[in-house]
């Protein structure tokens, strides 16, 4: 059995030359760019545009790391296409605003159809075997991910494995909470659309992640480190440890796994560059617990929802523009302006599938993630 491979190397800032040094780096180590892609080819770089905000935010890929990769394929005779469908904005808007639209004009490479895609059947998925996909998938030869080091309220981390989400099309994501609501099995849906999408290299930005309140409104903590696998839940193994939370906890991993997409096991990795242990962080603020798809003891089944993680909005930093409201995937919307507009919206928690959309698309960061004092107390 071939190992997966790790690389991690230590990047200090932005610098471009200092960043597109340690990618090369990292890519050198694990076998060189020319073992994942050819001259001639196009290959799509996706990097994590969730929402259009500017770099120092820590929400997106941070334009130096794209202007890194993007040399890198250049300098050997790739075509380079790349793209993003945010959660909330325009795939064009979203580029824009984390600066990496400048970078792809500075260099002439092409911007892929994120507007637009296709329904496919993936008939080897074992979860999920319907995706939407967008067109730029189909106008390249691979993809190049290159995820944001961030904490997800649904999936607790969201990073190599997650990041391939945006290439669900538009509103479609939204469908997939409103199918897929237990978040066990929307990381099942994510192995099953990895599988399918197979990208050839994972470039993780973790110069400065983001901790808390992920994946749009934590705050930003210098990481300094530049991840690059080939193996997607290997790499997000890596990132679990370095923030001292056990891989296994996250469900992607456990499926990745299972689903043949890569491996968590430390025995089945080869390490190369800078030592793991020097990038520790216990104090990293994420949620170190399992995700739990129901309540494993039915006495409280019934009462479930009172009980569960719930989103929480905070009256002092919302400005009732509403896109909470527009992004609630449920027909009958558990996030509305039942009050009048000129009160902040309020949540029905009957009505709401735990999906966070609202939480991740607020621009105003006035939305967390919170368990109730009894459920707290059940450990439901």
């Amino acid at each position: 059995m071939n190992k997966s491979k790790v690389a991690i190397i230590r990047c200090m800032d932005y610098d471009t030359e200092n960043v597109y040094v340690a990618i090369k780096k990292g890519i050198e180590l694990i076998g060189g760019i020319k073992q994942f892609c050819s001259e001639g080819e196009k290959i799509l770089l996706k990097p994590n545009v969730i929402a259009g905000k500017p770099p120092e935010k820590a929400v997106t890929t941070h334009p130096a790391v794209f202007e890194g990769i993007v040399k890198i394929l250049l300098e050997n005779k790739i075509n380079v296409y790349y793209g993003d469908s945010p959660g909330y904005d325009s795939p064009i808007s979203g580029l824009k605003k984390s600066g990496l639209f400048d970078v792809a004009q500075k260099y002439n490479i092409t911007l892929g159809d994120f507007d637009k895609g296709r329904n496919i059947v993936f008939q080897e998925g074992k979860f999920a075997k319907e995706f939407n996909i967008v067109n730029a998938v189909f106008e390249c030869d691979g993809i190049i991910s290159l995820p944001k080091m961030k904490t997800h309220q649904l999936a607790r981390i969201t990073g190599a494995i997650k990041n391939q989400f945006g290439c669900i099309c538009g509103f479609n994501k939204a469908l997939y909470h409103v199918k897929i609501p237990n978040g066990e099995n929307f990381c099942k849906a994510l192995v099953d659309l990895n599988n399918y999408l197979k990208p050839r290299l994972f470039i993780m930005d973790g110069i400065i992640a983001m901790e808390g309140n992920g994946p749009s409104s934590g705050d930003p903590i210098r990481m300094n480190v530049i991840i690059v696998s080939n193996d997607p839940v290997a790499l997000d193994a890596t990132f679990c440890r370095m923030v001292d939370i056990n891989p296994e906890y996250i469900a992607a991993n456990v499926y990745g796994k299972e689903y043949g997409l890569g491996t968590y096991v430390t025995d089945q990795i080869d390490f190369f560059g800078d030592p793991i242990e020097n990038f520790i962080n216990k104090k990293f603020k994420v949620i170190r617990k399992p995700i739990r798809g129901k309540t494993t003891l039915k006495v409280f089944r019934p009462i479930e929802k009172i009980l569960a993680r719930r989103p929480v909005i905070n009256s002092k930093l919302c400005l009732k523009c509403g896109i909470c409201v527009e992004e609630c995937p449920v027909d009958k919307k558990a996030v509305n302006f039942r009050n009048g507009k000129n009160n902040p919206p309020n949540f029905d928690y009957n009505l709401c599938i735990r999906c966070y959309c609202c939480q991740e698309v607020c621009p105003h960061k006035a939305i967390n993630v919170k368990t109730p004092f009894l459920g707290k107390i059940l450990g439901v």
